[in-house]
Protein backbone atom coordinates (compact mmCIF):
# COMPACT_ATOMS: atom_id res chain seq x y z
CA UNK A 1 0.00 0.00 0.00
CA UNK A 2 1.28 3.52 -0.73
CA UNK A 3 -0.50 5.03 2.30
CA UNK A 4 0.14 4.02 5.91
CA UNK A 5 -1.62 5.96 8.66
CA UNK A 6 -0.58 3.92 11.70
CA UNK A 7 2.98 3.15 12.81
CA UNK A 8 5.25 3.57 15.81
CA UNK A 9 8.87 4.59 16.35
CA UNK A 10 11.28 4.59 19.28
CA UNK A 11 9.54 7.76 20.47
CA UNK A 12 6.98 5.38 21.98
CA UNK A 13 7.07 1.58 21.77
CA UNK A 14 8.48 0.97 18.29
CA UNK A 15 11.88 -0.54 17.52
CA UNK A 16 13.06 1.88 14.80
CA UNK A 17 14.10 5.51 15.13
CA UNK A 18 11.75 7.90 13.29
CA UNK A 19 14.16 8.54 10.39
CA UNK A 20 14.87 4.82 10.00
CA UNK A 21 11.14 4.08 10.06
CA UNK A 22 10.51 6.65 7.32
CA UNK A 23 13.33 5.17 5.21
CA UNK A 24 11.85 1.69 5.61
CA UNK A 25 8.42 2.98 4.60
CA UNK A 26 9.96 4.57 1.50
CA UNK A 27 11.65 1.28 0.60
CA UNK A 28 8.25 -0.42 0.80
CA UNK A 29 6.64 2.08 -1.56
CA UNK A 30 4.78 4.21 0.98
CA UNK A 31 4.11 7.71 -0.36
CA UNK A 32 1.93 9.09 2.44
CA UNK A 33 2.94 8.19 6.01
CA UNK A 34 1.56 9.18 9.39
CA UNK A 35 3.77 8.60 12.42
CA UNK A 36 1.33 7.87 15.26
CA UNK A 37 3.39 7.28 18.39
CA UNK A 38 1.58 6.73 21.69
CA UNK A 39 0.83 9.95 23.57
CA UNK A 40 3.84 11.86 22.19
CA UNK A 41 4.92 14.14 19.36
CA UNK A 42 8.60 13.56 20.09
CA UNK A 43 9.44 11.75 16.84
CA UNK A 44 7.64 14.04 14.39
CA UNK A 45 10.41 16.56 13.66
CA UNK A 46 12.94 13.83 12.80
CA UNK A 47 10.38 11.94 10.73
CA UNK A 48 9.36 15.10 8.86
CA UNK A 49 12.94 15.91 7.91
CA UNK A 50 13.52 12.35 6.68
CA UNK A 51 10.30 12.34 4.67
CA UNK A 52 11.16 15.67 3.05
CA UNK A 53 14.54 14.34 1.95
CA UNK A 54 12.87 11.30 0.37
CA UNK A 55 10.02 13.19 -1.30
CA UNK A 56 7.35 11.57 0.89
CA UNK A 57 4.30 13.20 2.44
CA UNK A 58 4.54 12.98 6.24
CA UNK A 59 1.28 13.54 8.11
CA UNK A 60 1.68 14.66 11.72
CA UNK A 61 -0.02 11.98 13.78
CA UNK A 62 -0.52 10.70 17.30
CA UNK A 63 -2.28 7.80 19.04
CA UNK A 64 -3.84 9.05 22.26
CA UNK A 65 -4.95 6.81 25.13
CA UNK A 66 -8.33 7.38 26.75
CA UNK A 67 -11.11 5.55 28.58
CA UNK A 68 -14.62 4.50 27.56
CA UNK A 69 -16.90 1.96 29.16
CA UNK A 70 -14.26 0.98 31.70
CA UNK A 71 -11.73 0.08 28.99
CA UNK A 72 -8.66 1.78 27.53
CA UNK A 73 -9.36 3.03 24.01
CA UNK A 74 -6.95 4.49 21.45
CA UNK A 75 -7.78 7.44 19.20
CA UNK A 76 -5.72 8.53 16.21
CA UNK A 77 -5.27 12.21 15.34
CA UNK A 78 -3.90 13.57 12.05
CA UNK A 79 -2.84 16.85 10.50
CA UNK A 80 -3.26 18.92 13.66
CA UNK A 81 -1.56 22.04 14.96
CA UNK A 82 1.37 20.55 16.87
CA UNK A 83 1.62 23.69 19.01
CA UNK A 84 -2.04 23.77 20.06
CA UNK A 85 -2.02 24.55 23.81
CA UNK A 86 -4.76 22.07 24.73
CA UNK A 87 -2.96 19.25 22.92
CA UNK A 88 0.40 20.12 24.45
CA UNK A 89 -1.10 20.19 27.95
CA UNK A 90 -2.83 16.83 27.45
CA UNK A 91 0.40 15.24 26.21
CA UNK A 92 2.35 16.60 29.19
CA UNK A 93 -0.16 15.06 31.59
CA UNK A 94 0.05 11.73 29.75
CA UNK A 95 3.85 11.92 29.80
CA UNK A 96 3.89 12.37 33.57
CA UNK A 97 1.36 9.60 34.05
CA UNK A 98 3.33 7.16 31.94
CA UNK A 99 6.46 7.70 34.05
CA UNK A 100 4.47 7.07 37.24
CA UNK A 101 3.05 3.95 35.62
CA UNK A 102 6.54 2.69 34.70
CA UNK A 103 7.73 3.23 38.27
CA UNK A 104 4.77 1.25 39.61
CA UNK A 105 5.37 -1.63 37.17
CA UNK A 106 9.00 -1.74 38.36
CA UNK A 107 7.94 -1.70 42.01
CA UNK A 108 5.53 -4.59 41.52
CA UNK A 109 8.06 -6.68 39.63
CA UNK A 110 10.64 -6.07 42.37
CA UNK A 111 8.16 -7.42 44.92
CA UNK A 112 8.16 -10.67 42.95
CA UNK A 113 11.95 -10.98 42.97
CA UNK A 114 12.70 -9.10 39.74
CA UNK A 115 14.52 -5.93 40.85
CA UNK A 116 15.88 -3.13 38.66
CA UNK A 117 13.12 -3.36 36.08
CA UNK A 118 12.75 0.38 35.47
CA UNK A 119 16.47 0.89 34.89
CA UNK A 120 16.63 -2.27 32.79
CA UNK A 121 13.61 -1.35 30.67
CA UNK A 122 15.02 2.15 30.23
CA UNK A 123 18.32 0.66 29.03
CA UNK A 124 16.44 -1.46 26.49
CA UNK A 125 14.58 1.63 25.33
CA UNK A 126 17.72 3.79 25.09
CA UNK A 127 19.53 1.11 23.09
CA UNK A 128 16.85 1.47 20.42
CA UNK A 129 17.03 5.26 20.29
CA UNK A 130 17.04 8.29 22.53
CA UNK A 131 13.65 9.10 24.05
CA UNK A 132 12.45 11.22 26.93
CA UNK A 133 9.33 9.14 27.29
CA UNK A 134 8.78 6.41 29.86
CA UNK A 135 9.60 2.84 28.88
CA UNK A 136 6.52 0.86 27.89
CA UNK A 137 5.53 -2.72 28.64
CA UNK A 138 7.41 -4.13 25.60
CA UNK A 139 10.61 -2.64 27.04
CA UNK A 140 9.88 -4.24 30.41
CA UNK A 141 9.22 -7.53 28.60
CA UNK A 142 12.62 -7.40 26.92
CA UNK A 143 14.26 -6.68 30.28
CA UNK A 144 12.61 -9.78 31.75
CA UNK A 145 13.88 -11.84 28.80
CA UNK A 146 17.40 -10.41 29.07
CA UNK A 147 17.53 -11.25 32.78
CA UNK A 148 16.30 -14.80 32.22
CA UNK A 149 13.07 -14.38 34.16
CA UNK A 150 11.09 -15.48 31.07
CA UNK A 151 12.06 -17.12 27.80
CA UNK A 152 10.44 -14.63 25.43
CA UNK A 153 8.15 -11.60 25.18
CA UNK A 154 5.07 -13.78 24.88
CA UNK A 155 5.78 -15.40 28.24
CA UNK A 156 6.52 -12.01 29.79
CA UNK A 157 3.08 -10.74 28.85
CA UNK A 158 1.35 -14.03 29.67
CA UNK A 159 2.83 -14.22 33.18
CA UNK A 160 3.55 -10.65 34.24
CA UNK A 161 2.59 -7.81 31.88
CA UNK A 162 -0.57 -8.78 29.99
CA UNK A 163 -4.13 -7.71 30.72
CA UNK A 164 -5.05 -8.41 34.31
CA UNK A 165 -1.52 -9.42 35.32
CA UNK A 166 0.70 -7.86 37.98
CA UNK A 167 2.41 -5.51 35.54
CA UNK A 168 -0.82 -4.35 33.93
CA UNK A 169 -0.84 -1.10 35.91
CA UNK A 170 -3.86 1.02 35.19
CA UNK A 171 -3.32 4.67 34.48
CA UNK A 172 -5.79 7.52 34.79
CA UNK A 173 -6.43 8.28 31.14
CA UNK A 174 -8.78 11.09 30.06
CA UNK A 175 -12.20 10.13 28.73
CA UNK A 176 -12.96 9.49 25.08
CA UNK A 177 -14.95 12.72 24.95
CA UNK A 178 -12.11 14.75 26.47
CA UNK A 179 -9.56 13.25 24.09
CA UNK A 180 -11.65 13.89 20.98
CA UNK A 181 -12.26 17.46 22.19
CA UNK A 182 -8.51 17.96 22.63
CA UNK A 183 -7.83 16.80 19.08
CA UNK A 184 -10.65 18.88 17.61
CA UNK A 185 -9.29 21.95 19.37
CA UNK A 186 -6.00 21.31 17.54
CA UNK A 187 -7.80 21.04 14.19
CA UNK A 188 -7.16 17.30 13.79
CA UNK A 189 -8.81 14.69 11.67
CA UNK A 190 -9.75 11.96 14.16
CA UNK A 191 -10.06 8.19 13.71
CA UNK A 192 -10.98 5.47 16.20
CA UNK A 193 -8.05 3.04 16.30
CA UNK A 194 -8.54 -0.72 15.72
CA UNK A 195 -12.12 -1.04 17.06
CA UNK A 196 -11.96 -4.84 16.82
CA UNK A 197 -9.02 -5.07 19.24
CA UNK A 198 -11.22 -4.25 22.22
CA UNK A 199 -12.87 -7.18 23.95
CA UNK A 200 -16.41 -5.93 23.32
CA UNK A 201 -19.64 -7.51 22.19
CA UNK A 202 -20.93 -6.39 18.82
CA UNK A 203 -23.54 -4.15 20.44
CA UNK A 204 -20.98 -2.54 22.77
CA UNK A 205 -18.62 -1.90 19.85
CA UNK A 206 -21.47 -0.26 17.95
CA UNK A 207 -22.18 1.93 21.01
CA UNK A 208 -18.50 2.91 21.14
CA UNK A 209 -18.61 4.03 17.51
CA UNK A 210 -21.84 5.97 18.12
CA UNK A 211 -20.35 7.74 21.15
CA UNK A 212 -17.14 8.47 19.21
CA UNK A 213 -19.18 10.16 16.48
CA UNK A 214 -21.22 12.06 19.07
CA UNK A 215 -17.96 13.32 20.59
CA UNK A 216 -16.83 14.63 17.20
CA UNK A 217 -14.83 11.82 15.58
CA UNK A 218 -14.52 11.61 11.81
CA UNK A 219 -13.43 8.07 10.91
CA UNK A 220 -12.78 4.53 12.09
CA UNK A 221 -9.73 2.41 11.36
CA UNK A 222 -11.31 -0.34 9.29
CA UNK A 223 -8.01 -2.02 8.46
CA UNK A 224 -5.25 -2.53 11.03
CA UNK A 225 -2.34 -4.61 9.75
CA UNK A 226 -3.18 -8.20 8.98
CA UNK A 227 -6.22 -8.45 11.25
CA UNK A 228 -8.70 -11.18 10.21
CA UNK A 229 -10.68 -10.44 7.07
CA UNK A 230 -14.00 -10.95 8.87
CA UNK A 231 -13.09 -8.09 11.23
CA UNK A 232 -12.45 -5.82 8.25
CA UNK A 233 -15.87 -6.80 6.92
CA UNK A 234 -17.62 -6.08 10.23
CA UNK A 235 -15.95 -2.69 10.60
CA UNK A 236 -16.75 -1.83 6.99
CA UNK A 237 -20.43 -2.46 7.77
CA UNK A 238 -20.21 -0.06 10.72
CA UNK A 239 -18.51 2.58 8.57
CA UNK A 240 -21.30 2.33 5.97
CA UNK A 241 -24.03 2.39 8.60
CA UNK A 242 -22.71 5.53 10.27
CA UNK A 243 -21.49 7.22 7.07
CA UNK A 244 -17.92 7.47 8.34
CA UNK A 245 -14.63 8.13 6.68
CA UNK A 246 -12.16 5.27 7.11
CA UNK A 247 -8.46 4.94 7.88
CA UNK A 248 -6.01 2.08 7.45
CA UNK A 249 -2.47 1.27 8.48
CA UNK A 250 0.02 -1.41 9.34
CA UNK A 251 0.32 -0.59 13.07
CA UNK A 252 4.00 -1.35 12.51
CA UNK A 253 6.18 -1.56 15.62
CA UNK A 254 9.18 -3.68 14.62
CA UNK A 255 10.52 -5.80 11.76
CA UNK A 256 9.21 -9.33 11.92
CA UNK A 257 6.44 -8.47 14.36
CA UNK A 258 2.71 -7.75 13.92
CA UNK A 259 2.98 -6.35 10.41
CA UNK A 260 5.38 -4.78 7.94
CA UNK A 261 5.28 -1.06 7.27
CA UNK A 262 2.90 -0.36 4.39
CA UNK A 263 1.40 -3.85 4.58
CA UNK A 264 -2.22 -4.39 5.57
CA UNK A 265 -5.38 -5.97 4.22
CA UNK A 266 -7.08 -4.17 1.32
CA UNK A 267 -9.61 -1.49 2.17
CA UNK A 268 -13.09 -2.12 0.67
CA UNK A 269 -13.28 0.04 -2.43
CA UNK A 270 -16.64 1.66 -1.65
CA UNK A 271 -15.46 3.28 1.59
CA UNK A 272 -14.27 6.93 1.63
CA UNK A 273 -10.58 7.14 2.70
CA UNK A 274 -9.73 9.69 5.36
CA UNK A 275 -6.40 10.51 3.72
CA UNK A 276 -8.13 12.04 0.70
CA UNK A 277 -9.18 14.85 3.04
CA UNK A 278 -5.57 15.67 3.87
CA UNK A 279 -5.32 17.47 0.53
CA UNK A 280 -7.98 19.94 1.66
CA UNK A 281 -8.39 22.33 4.55
CA UNK A 282 -8.22 20.88 8.03
CA UNK A 283 -11.43 20.81 10.11
CA UNK A 284 -12.21 24.02 11.91
CA UNK A 285 -10.96 23.94 15.48
CA UNK A 286 -13.78 24.05 18.03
Amino acid sequence: MNVDLHCHSTASDGALAPAVLVARAHEHGVKVLALTDHDTLEGLAEARAAALALGMQLIDGIELSCTWGGATIHVLGYGFDVDAPQLREAIEQLHTGRWLRAEEISRKLAMKGMPGALEGARAVQQALGDSGNAPARPHFADFLVNQGFVKDRAEAFRKWLGAGKLGDVKQHWPTLEETVATLRAAGAWISLAHPSHYDFTRSKRRKLVADFIQAGGHAIEVVNGLQPADQVGSLAILAREFGLLVSAGSDFHAPGAWSEIGVYRPLPEDLPPLWCRFKHDQPTAV
